[in-house]
Order: C-alpha cells, then sequence, then structure tokens
C-alpha cells in the first residue's frame, strides 16, 4: 500500500516548516497555529518566550513535586505549551534561537517525568520508557536531515503529533488513570514505528551510489 495518499494528508494539517531549527522543534499543528495567530504580534525573543513557559512549569513541579493535583499539572502543562507555543511564531533568526528545541525537549521530558513521579514507580519506569522512544524521534530529526539531507517521512509528524499534542495527552491519561500503562503501550508503538521507518531509510541510503571525490593531485601523479 502506498504511503503517498497519508504524506498528503500530513502535509496538509501540519506543513513542514521553513527552516532545519523550525524542523528540529517538532512542533505540531497547535503550536504552529496558536504561533501564526498570537506569537507573530509579540515583540519578544522566541527563547525568552519559551523560558518563560520552562519557568512555569518547572516551578510547579518544585512546588508540587509528586502530590501535585491533575488540576495542577493540567495549568503547568498549559502554560509551557502556550508560552512556547507563542515562541514559533517569532522569527528563529537571533543568536540564541538554536537554544530553543532544547528547551523544548526540557519542557517535555520534564513533564513526563514529573507525572511518572505522581504515579509511583511503575509510572516513572512507563515514562523512562516513553522517553527513550522520543529521544530517538528527536535524535532522528537531526541525523537524518544532517547525512541523508532529507527528513524523516512527513507521514510521522502526523502520528508523533508534536510535543504540542503528546504533553496534554500525557495530563489527559494521568487523569483518566492510565498511566503507566498507556505510557508502556505509546512507548513501545512509537519506538516500532520509529525505528522501522528509520531502518528502512538508513538501508535505502547507503545502498545508494556514492560519489568518489578525486583529488586533482593525486591525479597527477
Amino acid at each position: 500500500m502506498s504511503i503517498a495518499p497519508a504524506i498528503t494528508l500530513a502535509e496538509r494539517v501540519a506543513p513542514r516548516p521553513g527552516t532545519q531549527l523550525e524542523l528540529y522543534r517538532e512542533d505540531g499543528p497547535l503550536v504552529r497555529l496558536v504561533g501564526v495567530a498570537l506569537g507573530r504580534r509579540i515583540p519578544v525573543r522566541p527563547l525568552v518566550l519559551a523560558v518563560i513557559g520552562a519557568a512555569g512549569l518547572f516551578a510547579a513541579i518544585a512546588v508540587e513535586g509528586d502530590g501535585a493535583s491533575d488540576g495542577v499539572v493540567a495549568a503547568a502543562v498549559a502554560w509551557f505549551v502556550l508560552w512556547a507555543g507563542l515562541s514559533a511564531g517569532r522569527p528563529h533568526t537571533d543568536e540564541f534561537a538554536w537554544a530553543l528545541p532544547g528547551v523544548l525537549r526540557i519542557g517535555e521530558y520534564g513533564a513526563l517525568i514529573w507525572i511518572g513521579a505522581i504515579v509511583g514507580e511503575s509510572g516513572s519506569a512507563a515514562a523512562f520508557a516513553l522517553i527513550a522512544a522520543l529521544a530517538f524521534r528527536h535524535y532522528d530529526l537531526v541525523y537524518r536531515s544532517r547525512i541523508q539531507g532529507t527528513p524523516p517521512a512527513a507521514w510521522l509528524d502526523v502520528a508523533t503529533g508534536g510535543w504540542d499534542a503528546r504533553m496534554p495527552l500525557a495530563v489527559a491519561l494521568l487523569a483518566l488513570g492510565a498511566v503507566p500503562e498507556a505510557f508502556f503501550a505509546i512507548a513501545a508503538v512509537l519506538g516500532l514505528v520509529l525505528v522501522a521507518d528509520s531502518v528502512r531509510s538508513w538501508a535505502r541510503h547507503t545502498a545508494a551510489p556514492v560519489s568518489v571525490y578525486e583529488d586533482e593531485e593525486d591525479e597527477g601523479d
């Protein structure tokens, strides 16, 4: 079965960002909409906006710890998604913009660890399993683009949701009492899909003809 229809749908729902740095952010449709609608009107560096979001999230983590209520977790995650989402609409051209993907990763991973700790030991294990799958996704975004010259398939953008979709989902699963089971299940499915797609891509890349560089000085010897 061809994946062309899925790729076309992915591009319509979540069109690919214009720069490599924006690609590394791994924004979903929600954040891209917020960034376009509101972020462009805020004359603040994007990193500052993302840091404001992260500061609020980690302040809640520090104050409430593993005894936080579902409402506090939801509010803290919403704060982060809002402010980091606003940063998506600002130009990523200043000298500190390179740090934006790292702030987003810290926010998402930190929230997942927090949710896992609230549930208990099994929740923490599930959170780290999910983070492992997401870390592979983020690694693949960077290095497949750098080495192969093309990013992962567009349909994966929709399949993985973006950090702005995954964080609210994690909060909803916490409220429903579905952690750790749902975290383990998502980690397993994401891991299989991401690794399979990566292996397929790298197999094709290594099988492609490689142009050999010839040194002009060697030719003259």
